[in-house]
C-alpha cells in the first residue's frame, strides 16, 4: 500500500493556538502547561508520521516521493482508527538517531519506524504497542557459508546504522570480539556488505528480510535469532490517552486479520518465521 504525501497541517488548530497565545501572556510556566495539554493524537484531523525512508518492506521512499512498507501500512491503519483519512496523513523520513528528537520537538505526531521499546527511550517518549516483536538476526553475503549463529561473528567486521545498538549487543553484551563500523543508515551497510568491505550486518530480522527480498541472490539470512525487539509506536510522553487508543487500534489490527495480511504481503516470500498473534503490550504512561 502506498500513499502520496499530503500538505503539512499545523499541529494545533487555529482556535487552540490563538487561545494558547493569549494565555502565554501569563507567566511562562502557565504557557508550557497550555501547550503540553494539547499534545495528543485524539481529535486530530491530520497526522505527521515519521517512518524509515531506506528500509525495503518496512519504510521506503520511492522515486515518486511516496512511502511504502509494513510500518507505513500500520501507521495508516492506526490513523484510520483515529478518524484521520489516508490523504490527511503526511509521512516524513527519519533515521534511527532522529526518532526521539522529532517526537520531543513536535515535528511529528508519531513515529512508526522499527522503533524498539527500551527503558532509556521511555524516559523521553511514550510508546504504544508493541505492534510487532522482531528478533535480532544476521545477514551475510550469499557465498558466506561459515556463519550459522552469533558466535561465528568472532573476528569479523560488522556494520550498523547510526543510532542503532544492534552490533553493540554482540560486542559488549555477548563479549564477541568483532570489529564495529557505523554508517548513516542500514541501506549503506547493505551496500558495503554487497561490495565486501564488511562481513555481516546484525539487526532486526524484519529489517534484514526486507533487504534480502530486494536482492535474494546476493545475501543470506542466517535465521539464528538471539534477542526480542519490541517495535513500538512512539508518541509524546504525556499522551497517555492517545497511547491507549493506539493500543486498541493495534489489537483490532491483529484480531481482524489485517496484521497477518500485511506481514504476508511484505515478508511472506522471505522464509522468515512471522508472528501473527497480538503482542503483549508494555503499557502506557
Amino acid at each position: 500500500m502506498t500513499t502520496d504525501p499530503a500538505p503539512r497541517r499545523p499541529t494545533l488548530s487555529a482556535r487552540t493556538a490563538a487561545a494558547a497565545a493569549l494565555l502565554c501572556l501569563a507567566p511562562l510556566a502557565g504557557c508550557s502547561a497550555v501547550f503540553a495539554g494539547t499534545s495528543t493524537l485524539l481529535g486530530k484531523d491530520s497526522l505527521v508520521v515519521g517512518v524509515k525512508a531506506d528500509q525495503p518492506g518496512l519504510g521506503l521512499e520511492t522515486s515518486e516521493g511516496r512511502f511504502e512498507g509494513f510500518d507505513v501500512d500500520v501507521a495508516l491503519y492506526i490513523a484510520d482508527h483515529l478518524g484521520v483519512a489516508e490523504q490527511d496523513v503526511e509521512f516524513t523520513g527519519v533515521t534511527s538517531a532522529q526518532r526521539e528528537e522529532v517526537i520531543t520537538g513536535g515535528e511529528v505526531d508519531m513515529v512508526v519506524a522499527t522503533y524498539s521499546i527500551t527503558e532509556q527511550r521511555k524516559t523521553e517518549v511514550n510508546f504504544a504497542g508493541p505492534y510487532y516483536v522482531a528478533h535480532q538476526d544476521i545477514l551475510v553475503s550469499a557465498d558466506e557459508k561459515d556463519v550459522d549463529d552469533v558466535r561465528d561473528l568472532e573476528g569479523m567486521t560488522l556494520c550498523q546504522g547510526e543510532g542503532s545498538n544492534s552490533a553493540n549487543r554482540i560486542t559488549e553484551e555477548k563479549g564477541i570480539a568483532a570489529e564495529l563500523e557505523e554508517e548513516p543508515a542500514y541501506g549503506d551497510c547493505v551496500d558495503r556488505l554487497a561490495d565486501g568491505t564488511v562481513d555481516a550486518i546484525s539487526t532486526d530480522d524484519l529489517i534484514l528480510a526486507g533487504f534480502l527480498a530486494s536482492d535474494p541472490s546476493a545475501f543470506r539470512l542466517v535465521n539464528a535469532p538471539f534477542t526480542n525487539e519490541k517495535y513500538g509506536i512512539g508518541i509524546a510522553k504525556e499522551d497517555v490517552a492517545g497511547c491507549e487508543e493506539v493500543n486498541r487500534a493495534v489489537t483490532r489490527m491483529y484480531q481482524d486479520g489485517t496484521a497477518e495480511d500485511l506481514l504476508d504481503e511484505w515478508f511472506g516470500e522471505t522464509g522468515l518465521d512471522l508472528v501473527t498473534s497480538v503482542p503483549q503490550f508494555e503499557g502506557c504512561g
